[in-house]
């Protein structure tokens, strides 16, 4: 995984220190040596990430955290504070300033690397959910002022750890704000999880009982705990656990011994982005219930395709990664229609469009293109993977009848699929388009039930 990474530091030894390890690791490096200097950069070079030193002349980190937290172009970037600081008021403070995490001069390289990967995949999740609400607010279907929000940052909390008077910590510091249920066990923490709607999950690595990292892993494979974040209490000097910890997908994380006004803080923190994460699908799942969902299918319709693919064009531009476009058609479709009636071709459609949700990723975006066409939008994706994925749909078709309600109680179907990728800058949504298209008009005229991918 790759970022850009904002350094922030006004001493140029220390900032020159990053940028090489970050490079080695194959990051993209954008630096500032003062607070002015990279707020300005924050809107010139659109980072991934922040790593921002706390003690700098003029405007401290402090100060530079909260603008950018202040800012809703900017609130959603992730901003690490890396500081000789180590007190527990000092990093509670830049928690209340909107820190996501703090590292201790001199930085572990390990400990570097595994919270930048972690933070930007968190953040990548909500590039997505942004990117799609952009397109319904440039519909007329969302208003603007509903995504940034500070709401209240009181939620339910489930604690896991099989310790009581570690538990009852816990549960004490937090009931003060929140509503906190324990568990402790495997099972019952699954069962509850499944079960309720929690705001947040806390759970102990130090359990006697079972192993704390395989419970996490469980809780990210449940749909009901897909985007409930997960905050982990680790021993001090376990970076072994830790950073297994944030490779799988938790969102932060305290060391024992525990501060209780930092554990109030990175709660809080995390109940921030849960709301603002689900206004975030709310407003998504708005829209397209309202415009751009096709309704025989529900699949996205081309509307929605049309405009999103733009900003996806813009994206793939201004990351120099490369989109694919795959548009594919099913063979004699008219036949279908014509033999045995357009109820039993809107099975088929119907059959079509959850056989293409299956084979493509969540990042992904599945249309119905109009009548037996359907495209998919393939963000960061080389030709050549497209190319993988969209013959695995292929063969899917045409070994696979598609059943049906009625005799011959099965048809079978195939699929012509043309590719093209983005081309650089001078590119566009229409020229993209055009030569998918140009594809799939090839795959037809060589004989149908293939993929072609445009040579241009």
């Amino acid at each position: 995984m790759t970022a850009r990474v904002l350094v922030v530091d006004d001493i140029l030894a220390n900032v020159k220190l990053l940028e090489a390890r970050l490079t080695a690791e194959y990051f993209e490096v954008v630096t500032a040596y003062s607070g002015a200097e990279a707020l300005g950069k924050m809107e010139a070079s659109d980072p991934d990430i922040v790593l921002l030193d706390v003690m700098m002349p003029g405007m401290d980190g402090f100060e530079v955290c909260r603008r950018i937290k202040a800012n809703p172009r900017t609130a959603h970037i992730p901003v690490v504070m890396v500081t000789a600081l180590d007190q527990p008021s000092d990093r509670v403070t830049g928690l209340e300033a909107g820190a996501d995490d703090f590292l201790t001069k001199p930085v572990d390289d390990a400990a570097l690397f595994a919270r930048v990967r972690s933070l930007v995949r968190l953040k990548m999740m909500t590039d997505e959910l942004r990117m799609r609400e952009t397109t319904g607010q440039a519909m007329g279907l969302i208003d603007p002022s509903t995504s940034f929000i500070e709401s209240g940052i009181a939620g339910r909390i489930l604690m896991i750890e099989d310790r009581p008077d570690s538990a009852n910590w816990f549960a004490t510091a937090l009931r003060k704000e929140n509503d906190v249920a324990c568990v402790d066990t495997f099972e019952e923490a699954l069962v509850r999880v499944r079960g309720g709607d929690f705001d947040l999950i806390l759970v102990s690595l130090g359990m006697r009982g079972f192993d704390g990292l395989r419970l996490c892993s469980q809780l990210r494979s449940l749909p009901e705990g897909r985007h409930v974040p997960i905050l982990v209490v680790v021993s001090d000097g376990d970076k072994r656990k830790l950073h297994q910890a944030l490779e799988m997908g938790v969102n932060d994380y305290l060391t024992r011994p525990v501060d209780t006004n930092e554990l109030v803080a990175r709660v809080r923190t995390q109940l921030r982005k849960k709301r603002y994460a689900d206004r975030l699908r709310h407003n998504v799942q708005l829209s397209l219930e309202m415009a751009i969902t096709d309704g025989l299918t529900g699949l996205h319709n081309r509307r929605y395709m049309t405009r999103h693919l733009d900003n996806l064009v813009a994206q793939a531009h201004k990351t120099g990664k490369q989109l694919s476009f795959v548009i594919m058609d099913i063979d004699f479709f008219k036949r279908v229609n014509d033999n045995h009636g357009h109820d039993i071709g809107d099975e088929v459609l119907r059959e079509m469009a959850r056989r293409i949700t299956a084979n493509v990723r969540g990042c992904d975006l599945a249309c119905r293109y109009g009548g037996e066409e359907f495209v998919v939008v393939m963000p960061e994706t080389e030709v050549a993977y497209a190319y993988t994925i969209a013959e695995r749909l292929r063969k899917s078709i045409e070994t696979t009848p598609v059943a049906i309600s009625r005799a011959p109680n099965k048809l079978n179907i195939t699929l012509s699929i043309g590719i093209a990728g983005s081309m650089g800058p001078a590119d566009s949504a229409d020229s993209l388009l055009r030569r998918a298209d140009q594809a799939l008009y090839a795959a037809k005229n060589s004989g149908r039930n293939r993929v072609v991918a445009d040579a241009a």
